[in-house]
């Protein structure tokens, strides 16, 4: 073999343990990243859901409320009427 095909060779061998490393690190990075965002996205979706049970707490708490302002709204009347009577 001549020295020429020799070092093409090893030119050869070096290009592809450094493109196959540097593949190796990217897909890393990029699976690093992957992780982060779908710990985010999970973060963020435990917020919404707690938002949407917070929103359903806040419409009974509100219908509660209005029962119990009519409720005292009649019994107001109720004695107005008895107050009245006397």
């Amino acid at each position: 073999m001549t020295t020429e095909i020799i070092v093409a060779l090893i030119t050869l061998v070096g290009t592809l343990i450094g493109t196959f490393s540097g593949i190796v690190v990217g897909t890393k990075l990029i699976n690093y990243r992957i992780e982060q965002l779908e710990k985010k996205v999970d973060k963020h979706n435990q917020v919404i859901d707690r938002v949407y049970k917070l929103e359903k707490q806040d419409a009974v708490h509100n219908e509660e409320i209005k029962v119990a302002n009519h409720r005292i709204e009649d019994l107001e009347r109720l004695q107005e009427k008895s107050t009245s009577k006397k």
